[in-house]
């Protein structure tokens, strides 16, 4: 209850802020007599209290952003339909508590009062320091006590309109249920290798059957006949000249890449206290525990404790005896920045050191790709310039150092230009007609292109494509005939049949939910068998074969286990609070609907124009 209530008053305390930060808005450019931008039923929507949720709302804008975002940037945004629509409402809502009556008694209000800190003196809450701030906020206490009791009363209308919400017990149970249920499952794969005779190939008509039946699988996609230009860094970089010096201070600058040390593959184990330390180190040599069972106690893996490469330097006071360590040696324990520590030595790694010779090739790549980037980006203002001038795709390659190109792209098409998804992109995009425009590459290349037609789908002829349909066939028929197969041995199967006597390869899995994912199954496989009883066995098809599956048990959620219990709670909680808030938000919308709403436009574009 004491966090309930502190939360409440700095909500206030944060309103107070921002009242006293919009203490004489707007004075140079609204009449004094000017304080409400309209009412709402028998309520006033005052000038201040628009100014307020605009300021909060571009206040959260901005902080979403992490930048200042200006007043027309916000108007975009639709912030200040957004703060007036979120004042009507409370406005609304503040007009349905009045129409009913509620109301909180002054030591409520008082009690308020006493909770906001800037109205505290030395000896709690001061009527002088409160006046005071009023004042700075340009409000009288009449009216800020109003605000706080209709901030009350809008609380007890919420609480007593999703008070009779039931719990969502039943709806957590169900999902706890539907999600933490367990099955049992042996199964195993059907392949062509279990069918017990070879399939007949196809005749003609077969072919032309499946041809006529498929149409899909032997029509060509929709063809974009396209126009480009490009340059890459790559096209450029055997032109380069780089200076050896370049070379050389590029070598001194990264020369911990080129030179290492000889370094350690090590493991830390750290302990809080020297004295735990020493013993868990006694225990290593009596051979009382392993270091794996030393690293498992402190309820850590390996991997948690892994150091990589490091060298002598960076171990410290630990340097010297790891690196006279052999692998394998436990070693310790050191004082290390985290504590006391053993170090075991998992592996050696010899120094390495590339000379400049030897990583000349490598640096002079790197540095000749770096300058082409270079001659790309300065290249781009002039082939922009040209194409607004009006030189087309052909024009830009006789004038430029860009390559001209034409593709027939699909969105199969993968090769040369069509590699990079920038491109693709492009391609798919573009229309005909449409001005050529420079687009970057991936690599810092850039490219432009032009439609010049569109071929639309189109059936292949049969001959052209009877290779295909006769591969096609086959492979159907030799997925109807494993199924078959499959559907065959699985009329043999029983509840304790061993999938072995049938020449089954089983597989047993336990306790699989319905997230669960098994490797070597089909789609649909989960599905199915939460949809099976226990006994059951089923027969899914898959893309080069078959599953057989038995259902072998079914095993409800454990209520008792921690994590069923927070996941049932969680569930519960979300539930609750989403019918409560669907509730509220249709009981506020239907008031709203209900309610007299009367706002003056140009007043509200007044206030709007002192955030411009």
């Amino acid at each position: 209850m004491a966090e309930k209530k502190k939360n409440k008053y700095g909500a206030w305390f944060i309103v107070i802020l921002l009242l006293v930060g919009l203490a004489g808005f707007g004075a140079g450019g609204l009449s004094g007599n000017i304080r409400n931008i309209g009412t709402v039923g028998d309520k006033d929507v005052s000038v201040q209290a628009y100014q307020r949720a605009l300021t909060e709302q571009i206040n959260a804008l901005q902080a979403q952003f992490g930048s200042p975002v200006s007043f027309q940037q916000a108007q975009a945004f639709g912030i200040d339909q957004t703060a007036l629509n979120q004042l009507i409402l409370t406005r609304t809502l503040d007009n349905e508590a009045s129409n009913l009556g509620l109301s909180v008694g002054d030591a409520r209000v008082l009690d308020q009062l006493r909770a906001i800190p800037r109205f505290q003196g030395a000896g709690g809450f001061n009527r002088d320091s409160y006046r005071f701030a009023l004042e700075q906020m340009g409000m009288n206490e009449a009216a800020f006590e109003t605000g706080i009791r209709e901030d009350i009363a809008r609380s007890l209308l919420q609480a007593a309109v999703v008070s009779g919400i039931p719990d969502a017990a039943t709806f957590a149970d169900t999902m706890v249920q539907y999600i933490g249920e367990q099955r049992s499952v042996t199964w195993a794969a059907v392949t062509a290798d279990d069918l017990t005779a070879p399939l007949p190939g196809p005749t003609e008509a077969d072919q032309r059957a499946y041809y006529d039946e498929n149409p899909d699988e032997f029509t060509r996609p929709e063809t974009r006949d396209i126009t480009y230009v490009w340059l890459t860094p790559d096209m450029l970089q055997d032109a380069m000249t780089v200076l050896d010096d370049a070379i050389a201070q590029l070598y001194e600058s990264r020369k911990t890449d080129f030179v290492q040390p000889e370094r350690r593959l090590v493991e830390r184990l750290v302990y809080v206290g020297q004295d735990r330390a020493d013993a868990a180190r006694a225990r290593l040599d009596a051979g009382e525990v392993t270091f794996e069972e030393l690293v498992a106690e402190r309820g850590l893996s390996l991997s948690d404790i892994d150091l990589g490469d490091v060298d002598q330097e960076t171990l410290r006071g630990a340097g010297e005896a790891v690196f006279a360590a052999a692998p394998g040696d436990v070693v310790g324990p050191f004082n290390s920045s985290l504590g006391p520590a053993l170090f075991r030595v998992n592996a050696i790694l010899a120094a390495q050191e590339t000379t400049l010779e030897e990583a000349t090739p490598e640096l002079r790549e790197e540095l000749a790709a770096d300058a082409a980037r270079e001659v790309v980006n300065g290249d781009m203002d002039n082939i922009i310039d040209l194409l607004v001038g009006g030189a087309t795709l052909e024009d830009i390659a006789a004038r430029t150092e860009m390559e001209l190109g034409q593709i027939n792209w699909t969105p199969d098409t993968t090769d040369g230009i069509a590699a990079y998804d920038d491109f693709r992109a492009a391609a798919a995009n573009v229309e005909q007609g449409a001005s050529a425009e420079v687009t970057d590459l991936a690599d810092g290349g850039i490219f432009a292109l032009r439609l010049d037609g569109i071929t639309p789908p189109t059936l292949n002829p049969f001959a052209e494509v009877r290779d295909a349909v006769d591969i096609a066939w086959r492979a159907a028929a030799q997925q109807r005939a494993v199924v078959a197969r499959a559907e065959e041995i699985a009329a043999a199967i029983q509840p304790l049949t061993g999938f072995d006597t049938v020449g089954l390869n089983a597989r047993q899995e336990q306790n699989l939910t319905r997230r669960s994912f098994l490797e070597g199954t089909p789609p649909g496989f989960n599905d199915r068998i939460f949809d099976m009883s226990v006994g059951d066995v089923s027969v899914i098809p898959g893309a080069d074969g078959a599953i057989i599956v038995r259902l072998d048990d079914i095993a409800a959620p454990d209520p008792a286990d921690p994590t069923v219990a927070a996941q049932r709670e969680q569930l519960a909680a979300n539930a609750a609070a989403g019918i409560a808030q669907e509730v509220f938000e249709n009981y506020a919308d239907a008031l709203r609907q209900q309610t007299d709403v009367a706002i003056d436009q140009a007043t509200v574009n007044a206030v709007n124009a002192q955030f411009q």
